[in-house]
């Protein structure tokens, strides 16, 4: 689990599959809203609340965003007006907004990485996606793997870059287009 904090009254939490499982947790309980879950995340907002410094009691708003076969980003948003009556129960009351996606979006370091993921990717035949520089950094897009060719896209995109935080729109507007469609297959090409 990772935390930042965004601005004053804004918390990211960063959430992956191994995370969740340490936990006992699925994504299928958080969209059920189950107990389980809720433990979790009374859990993060006291681990958020050590590690920032802030008091986290009122009305806050949570939006969850799942990654396929990334895990989940949190935006927790507190209430800038809390209520005295609240301030004194120690009551969180949430509002939870879910987006899911089947997107992948990697970022790398170095462009030899990028070089590296896309011969195995290849190798498996995966070919599709596009490649965006943003900030000194390398983006790996693809929307279009499906099945279990997602699992293994995932875990070669995991030995050589990081889940993104960003997202797709952030990258596509501030970003560069370095290969728009079949980025692996014309980087295999250029490079082997």
């Amino acid at each position: 689990m990772r935390l930042e904090r965004l601005n004053y009254n804004k918390i990211k939490i960063f959430l992956t599959l191994d995370d969740l499982t340490d936990r006992g947790l699925t994504k299928e309980d958080v969209w059920k809203d189950s107990l389980k879950w809720h433990q979790l995340f009374h859990e993060m907002l006291e681990e958020a609340s050590e590690e920032f410094g802030v008091d986290i009691q009122g009305s806050v708003a949570v939006e969850i965003f799942s990654m396929q076969a990334q895990g989940m980003v949190m935006i927790v948003t507190m209430d800038e007006q809390q209520d005295d009556e609240l301030l004194e129960d120690g009551f969180i009351e949430m509002q939870v907004t879910v987006d899911g996606s089947e997107d992948i979006l990697f970022e790398f370091q170095d462009f030899e990485d990028v070089i590296q993921m896309a011969k195995r990717l290849n190798l498996v035949h995966i070919e599709n996606g596009s490649l965006y520089s943003y900030k000194e950094q390398y983006y790996y897009y693809a929307a279009d793997i499906c099945g279990e060719d997602i699992h293994r896209a995932v875990a070669i995109l995991a030995e050589f870059g990081n889940p993104s935080f960003a997202s797709i729109h952030l990258i596509e507007e501030y970003g560069k287009i370095i290969i728009e469609n079949k980025a692996v297959k014309k980087l295999v090409h250029f490079f082997s």
